[in-house]
């Protein structure tokens, strides 16, 4: 080997552990580790909702080869499940995996960002977040409450509750007590119905057991029935329409997110997304066996009469309209939403609707 020669590759090698010696550093910084706190509204005895926070630490910790982790408690174990909210914004936890509207009376923006009754299904508020202005919007509204939230999870439509004895006009409403969250509390109370909305769900049974409540809705036949909410109410009425395709956020302390490195920022919207997914996979996989199970311990099945959604829209109209007049945020977010949902359900009833119709029959007729 030549003098030149020998000079070239010593100086290739040093070169190349000199990139090495500069690279080390730049890596660390970029994939620093941090550990962060995530308490739940959910207790873990309903392991697909509280698996969204799951999911989304699972993620995070593969994809940055643990140097990124987030220890996700149940309702109660470190924060009370009411309290997600507040504790993120004070950076008391560094993030939440909870239900916006929980929060409504603090503001009643933060009920769009899981469901207004009479809102919009689970595939059309994924549509509207993603890729219409959803996030966008909400985010300006959070931003105001020292938080970031990202979609984290779905339910789909719900079902519209338990009750103790049959519901066939607004008269059979008048004046009974029911558990119920959200926006959805202000709507029926303007028919009649007596809200109880500071019962949170390890205390949906017993209250409904006790006589407390006349009625109680949750989330849908899985969850329901891990409650056991089919032994002690035989009436189980659909739809849910206060809650058409119900958003579980992910909720991050916004100064914590803005100092997160830009991977991990890419990194944790990446399984929140993922967990969105999956969980409304989950419940649409697992629902339909549930409600076999309801059926057969003796539940009766019914829907509510058209007199009943349809004094109940109206009602959700006029709540609308109220709040419109008096908070700037609900209004604007709120007109985007209906916008957007004018010409999306144009399009639903020649795609979904059709094709849906057509196989419902087909199922009910014994060909599937």
């Amino acid at each position: 080997m030549d003098r030149r020669s020998f000079i070239r590759r010593a100086g290739a090698v040093g070169a190349g552990a000199a990139a090495s010696a500069l690279a080390t550093p730049a890596l660390a910084q970029e994939y620093p580790k941090i550990t962060w706190k995530m308490t739940s509204s959910f207790p873990k005895s309903l392991d697909t909702i509280y698996g969204g926070a799951e999911d989304i630490a699972a993620h995070v910790s593969d994809a940055t080869n643990g140097n990124f982790l987030i220890q996700t408690y149940e309702a109660g174990e470190i924060i009370p499940g009411a309290q997600a909210a507040d504790a993120v914004s004070a950076g008391a936890v560094d993030a939440a995996h909870t239900c916006s509207y929980y929060f409504w009376q603090k503001d009643p923006t933060y009920a769009i960002g899981t469901a207004l009754p009479f809102g919009l299904n689970a595939r059309l508020t994924n549509a509207w977040f993603y890729q219409g202005n959803g996030n966008k919007l909400m985010n300006e509204f959070y931003a105001t409450q020292g938080i970031l939230g990202l979609p984290a999870g779905n339910t789909g439509a719900q079902m519209g509750g338990w009750f103790r004895k049959e519901i066939n006009t607004l008269d059979d409403l008048k004046g009974l007590k029911m558990r119920i969250a959200g926006l959805a509390g202000k709507v029926i109370e303007k028919i009649g119905v007596v809200p109880q909305q500071d019962i949170a769900v390890n205390g949906v049974y017993d209250a409904l057991n006790k006589g407390t409540v006349d009625a109680a809705e949750w989330v849908g036949p899985y969850d329901d029935l891990k409650l056991g909410l089919q032994k002690i109410a035989k009436y189980y009425y659909y739809p849910g329409w206060w809650e058409g395709g119900a958003v579980v956020h992910a909720f991050f302390n916004l100064e914590k997110w803005n100092a997160l490195p830009k991977p991990y920022q890419t990194i944790l919207g990446d399984a929140c997304a993922f967990a969105n997914t999956n969980m409304l996979a989950k419940y649409d996989v697992k629902n339909p066996q549930a409600l076999k199970e309801i059926v057969t311990q003796g539940v009766t099945l019914r829907p509510f009469s058209q007199e009943i959604m349809e004094a109940c829209f109206q009602a959700a109209g006029a709540l609308y309209a109220d709040l419109s007049k008096s908070n700037d945020y609900f209004k604007r977010i709120y007109e985007d939403q209906v916008a957007y949902k004018k010409d999306a359900y144009l399009w639903m009833q020649l795609s979904e609707y059709t094709f849906d119709t057509f196989m419902m029959i087909q199922q009910r007729a014994g060909k599937l």
